[in-house]
């Protein structure tokens, strides 16, 4: 079974991705949006925490969120990969079950 993590709140506000990170089991995906695209960016005090667990989970982030906040993909992680707002529906669907960090 895996699951689809959720994180919505800037990493630099609340401990909302840390503690993801932490929890994430192999297998499991993170969709960062909102203000929680932040975390995905290069050069921030949790980009090398980020990109450790992307060899264990899939990283996501949602792509209008990123443009919104003029993340543009060259500042993302390597191994963060930006979906659509039909991806984030298909990442629900693939897996089976969503657990939204707060």
């Amino acid at each position: 079974m895996s699951t689809l993590h959720t994180v919505n709140k800037s990493p630099f506000a609340t401990g909302s991705l840390q503690s993801c990170l932490s929890h994430a089991k192999d297998g499991d995906a993170i969709l960062m949006f909102e203000d929680g695209v932040y975390g995905a960016t290069k050069g921030t005090t949790l980009a090398d925490a980020v990109a450790a667990k992307g060899g264990s989970v899939t990283l996501y982030v949602l792509q209008g969120d990123a443009d919104a906040r003029g993340i543009a993909a060259a500042r993302l992680i390597e191994g963060v990969t930006p979906v659509d707002y039909v991806g984030f529906v298909r990442l629900a669907a693939d897996h089976d079950r969503t657990h939204a960090w707060l």
